[in-house]
């Protein structure tokens, strides 16, 4: 698999980016996560992982989508995500993923990236708004790689997205992508309505023939305004995702993403661990994308350090969610999310109606996450089970 997959790397890609990628994500974002490390020793807690939703638009009205995306143009300006950056470069983060709404329409999106070419930025997109431009300016710039979103058929993606010819602009801006020699990943959010097209070794070598270099299952998780609870994967689907992952992972020449188990396979929770946390278009500073509760801003006059490391919300959050299960405490314990909030006077963050996040906790019911005890499936793949035994594990959060 080894050999294969970077015999891809390096006649699909453009040299220069590969070599960019290389240091700024492979050697920069270990140091990163060995920092992490070190100040988890000392007490300190700085996640070595940012999440910044840049902007709340978006062209797409999908399913499940947590976001304000239909409100008034809400985003991180320029100036604004140069004092962020800048200060999580200062303890030595060097990786930021990019979310919406849709990055791509964020005005300075580009420019945000050339600012910080000594960084990397993976950017979650429906991929409709990358051009043939766009692709070749990031190209350029070397730092970047989108993640497309593909969630099913053509007609799966129409009814999951809430718009028509879903599939086919979206996989416009995957072939821009590709033709400029571009890292490019596909991401999806594994439910009920594509998991039998998608979850299967067919669509990978369909992918790899169409130029991706990695993808990203993640299991749906019914959150929101609109939540729709009937597209949840149930607990066998959820193994199921997996074991394939698992086994893909040793057959494909092709990377695969998942940031919810561990190397010996039992499940964890990126948020409770300290290794990211998420910042949205507002500036807010929330535990994770799907949590919409905050105490805390970038805006304040404190470093950034100070202010994350300080932060009373987020610790208990991280230390209430480990104690609790190994899984999302939102979809198994939304009561507990009701109690940390009501604690800290949290504000809500979801931009919608008066109290609409605390109302959506509420309406939740417990359900299971993949947290599925007994039922491990550890990493067969000597690069997988290595890399996640060092660099991406439970850091100690759940002993």
């Amino acid at each position: 698999m080894i050999v294969p997959f970077a015999r891809r790397m390096l006649t699909e890609t453009d040299p220069r980016l590969l070599w960019t990628f290389t240091w700024n994500f492979g050697v920069k974002g270990v140091r990163s996560v060995q920092k992490f490390k070190k100040r988890l020793a000392k007490g300190e807690h700085f996640p070595p992982f940012l999440y910044i939703s840049v902007i709340n638009s978006c062209n797409l009205r999908c399913q499940g989508c947590w976001v304000k995306v239909d409100g008034p143009q809400q985003y991180i300006d320029a100036d604004r995500m140069d004092r962020l950056i800048t200060a999580a470069k200062k303890r030595g983060n060097s990786f930021f993923g990019i979310l919406g709404g849709e990055p791509f329409m964020h005005p300075q999106l580009l420019e945000i990236l050339g600012r910080h070419r000594d960084c990397y930025f993976q950017i979650f997109t429906n991929g409709q708004l990358i051009t043939d431009d766009v692709a070749r300016e990031l190209r350029r710039l070397r730092n970047a790689t989108p993640l497309i979103s593909i969630e099913g058929t053509l007609e799966v993606s129409d009814a999951r997205r809430g718009r028509t010819d879903v599939l086919m602009k979206t996989l416009a801006g995957l072939e821009n992508c590709v033709r400029n020699k571009l890292i490019v990943g596909v991401a999806t959010s594994v439910c009920q309505s594509n998991f039998h097209e998608l979850v299967n070794e067919a669509w990978l070598r369909h992918l790899i023939r169409k130029g991706v270099h990695y993808v990203w299952y993640h299991t749906y998780r019914p959150v929101g305004e609109h939540a729709t609870p009937e597209l949840a994967l149930t607990p066998d689907q959820v193994l199921h995702v997996r074991r394939f992952v698992v086994q893909m992972r040793s057959r494909l020449p092709l990377a695969m993403v998942d940031a919810y188990w561990d190397d010996k396979g039992q499940a964890l929770c990126p948020m409770a661990t300290g290794i990211s946390h998420h910042i949205n278009p507002w500036g807010d500073i929330e535990p994770c994308p799907i949590i919409q509760f905050a105490t805390d801003t970038i805006d304040d006059e404190r470093d950034l350090f100070d202010v994350l490391n300080g932060s009373a919300f987020i610790r208990d959050f991280r230390e209430t969610a480990a104690a609790a299960t190994r899984g999302c405490i939102v979809l198994e314990r939304p009561d507990l999310v009701r109690d940390l909030v009501a604690r800290h006077g949290a504000r809500d963050t979801t931009h919608r109606s008066l109290g609409a996040g605390v109302r959506e906790i509420d309406a939740m019911r417990p359900r299971t996450s993949q947290h599925n005890p007994g039922c491990e499936v550890p990493e067969e793949h000597w690069a997988y089970r290595f890399a996640k035994k060092h660099w991406f594990f439970g850091f100690g959060a759940y002993t």
